[in-house]
């Protein structure tokens, strides 16, 4: 995907992409968008889903809710819970700092309240983006990117087992996730991802992440 100094052209790609999965996950139908999740009681394990751009579905039904799913089936004898990240996931200028901001307030909101609790983190497309931002990976210039606003306290780092990332932006930049988070995350980018991939050219391969759920699930189980 081509892109351009000027902010409006470079989220134009993204418009498309969003109507389509909105389109593909809610048959075209209208799509009725759950609440914020709460804040969750103390389980051993919460999945905290930043949803794609427009996405539909409760965690995201093109990742989110087929990763916790698949999540749930692969972790035996601990306790899951997962956490929407409340924040627009629109074209809107602080959609992605809003994102950021909830995920780091709820992530030391829960492991202050729930010390033993550790947490997977998912991200597609623009979601992608608020969780490199909150651990400490800048997606300014990437599509739906933004600068970092904050960013998972030193002390809390140790509780994030996994990081779950899909259509990531920053990887069409030439850039990743690396330091302290590396060896604890899998970044999938679908072949001809014009999101994730520089020149790709495949608007659908942005939507089928869903078949990465089972994989990804694979990885983290591994590391909780």
């Amino acid at each position: 995907m081509r892109q351009s100094s000027s902010h409006g052209r470079r989220r134009r790609p993204v418009v498309r992409l969003s109507a389509a999965a909105a389109l593909l996950a809610g048959g075209g139908g209208v799509v009725a968008l759950t609440s914020p999740g709460a804040s969750a009681a103390c389980s051993d394990i919460e999945v905290v889903s930043a949803r794609g751009t427009f996405e539909p579905g409760n965690l995201g039904t093109i990742v989110g809710d087929p990763v916790f799913s698949a999540l749930q089936k692969r972790v035996t004898g601990k306790t899951l819970t997962n956490y929407k990240v409340n924040y627009p996931a629109d074209l809107s200028l602080t959609s992605n700092s809003q994102g950021n901001t909830d995920l780091v307030n709820h992530v030391k909101s829960q492991a202050s309240s729930c010390p033993n609790q550790k947490f997977v983190l998912v991200g597609y497309s623009q979601g992608a983006n608020v969780v490199d931002n909150s651990i400490g990976i800048s997606s300014a210039g990437a599509t739906v990117g933004g600068q970092i606003v904050a960013t998972i306290p030193n002390d809390v780092e140790p509780k994030v087992s996994a990081v779950l990332l899909f259509g990531n932006p920053i990887r069409a930049q030439g850039k990743s996730v690396t330091g302290t988070y590396a060896n604890r995350t899998r970044d999938f980018c679908a072949q001809g991802d014009p999101v994730c991939e520089r020149g790709g050219n495949n608007t659908l391969a942005h939507l089928s992440y869903r078949n990465n759920a089972d994989e990804a699930a694979l990885f983290a189980a591994g590391k909780v």
